[in-house]
């Protein structure tokens, strides 16, 4: 397989129709200019992963597709791997520089964005740095909350090393307002917004699948320590608390709560419909961007009970759709008298339309031939 055609086949078949505009008319495109722009994405996560980062990259990819422009993957069932410690499932490519080199050689994109802060990501800013090549990034994650909740690593550390990473970006793409003020206040330069969305055909109100003592608590998600996700298990709440997901801590929570009911992790229609089983939708994580099913569940009709954080903060807003609480055991008690119709009314307010524009319009597009010359 050519590195060319193994680009667009990191895609699952039948995730993005195949593009058929060469890249060498692509190559003059600008945000804006109603041209085709052909957008290569490096990003350490990918499928088999399932998590907010793959569904955004994913979604918005089929999207920009739609509006007509065609989108290359640099992922990590293209390389050599090796499991990230305590994540097996997350694979971390090994020396993977000139094999970068070679698959954005081979596309000729008009534009580049780094996706993620992982070993394919530093190689991505390197072939862009040694060419002169403007490329955008995205702020996915709280790495540096997450490595002190998992490791103790101080924030400090780590929000310099992040800092230096997105330093040369032209953008740094960030979910919500809230987490653009936290990395301003820590120094990240050229922040762009980049909201996210919500298949409303697929999450929408819908009978219960469960049957099960009654109000029933739900947390849809990864199941890992970052999640915090104790903290709603722990909560003494009449009713039926049910996790749905998989990670590294559900074992340790299934032994500490006998009471909780773990599903597993569902996805497609299986999915929508356990979240529109659920009378309050319990978001527990202090550490995520944004948080893709908080929206899930509104558009489900369900509404939030979460901490005032950034992500429930920006998703809920002044909307009435949930409760955030400092307490909360006070947020769901809130939240449990909220109309399911304004919770789906919230959800509405998010679509993957203009999540693709506004990742469309931080773009920063450059001649295509240009990285080609600079490298010979």
């Amino acid at each position: 397989m050519s590195p060319a055609r193994a680009l667009t086949a990191s895609l699952p078949a039948g995730s993005l129709p195949a593009a058929s505009l060469p890249a060498a008319s692509l190559s003059t495109a600008s945000p804006g200019s109603g041209e085709a722009l052909h957008v290569a994405v490096v990003s350490d996560a990918w499928y088999p992963q399932v998590n907010g980062v793959v569904r955004t990259l994913a979604t918005t990819a089929e999207q920009l597709n739609r509006m007509g422009h065609r989108v290359t993957f640099v992922t990590p069932d293209r390389f050599r791997t090796v499991p990230c410690p305590t994540y097996p499932e997350i694979r971390l490519a090994l020396f993977p520089d000139r094999r970068v080199t070679e698959l954005l050689d081979a596309a000729h994109p008009c534009a580049i964005h780094i996706a993620t802060e992982g070993p394919l990501g530093y190689a991505a800013r390197r072939y862009c740095l040694a060419r002169g090549l403007p490329f955008t990034t995205a702020y996915h994650t709280k790495f540096p909350e997450y490595l002190q909740a998992r490791a103790g690593i101080p924030l400090s550390w780590t929000y310099r090393m992040m800092r230096r990473f997105h330093a040369p970006s032209s953008g740094v793409m960030v979910a919500t307002a809230s987490l653009r003020r936290e990395l301003e206040a820590q120094g990240f330069p050229n922040l762009r917004d980049w909201t996210r969305g919500v298949d409303v055909g697929l999450f929408h109100p819908r009978p219960s699948i469960l049957d099960l003592p009654r109000p029933i608590l739900m947390y849809v998600g990864r199941v890992a320590v970052e999640k915090n996700i104790g903290a709603f298990l722990a909560l003494d709440h009449p009713g039926t608390k049910v996790v749905v997901g998989d990670g590294p801590q559900r074992t340790e929570l299934m032994r500490q709560h006998g009471d909780v009911v773990f599903v597993g992790a569902k996805s497609g229609e299986e999915l929508a419909a356990h979240y529109a089983s659920a009378d309050v939708f319990v978001f527990p994580s202090r550490t995520d961007t944004f948080g893709l099913v908080l929206i899930e569940a509104l558009a489900s009709g369900v509404p939030v009970a979460a901490y005032p954080v950034p992500g429930p903060l920006d998703v809920i807003a002044d909307s009435g759709a949930g409760v955030l609480d400092e307490d909360l055991g006070r947020a769901v008690a809130g939240a449990l008298r909220i109309d399911r119709e304004v919770a789906r009314a919230r959800g509405l307010h998010f679509t993957w339309a203009r999540c693709a524009e506004m990742f469309v319009d931080n773009l920063q597009p450059f001649d295509g031939a240009v990285g080609q010359r600079q490298a010979a």
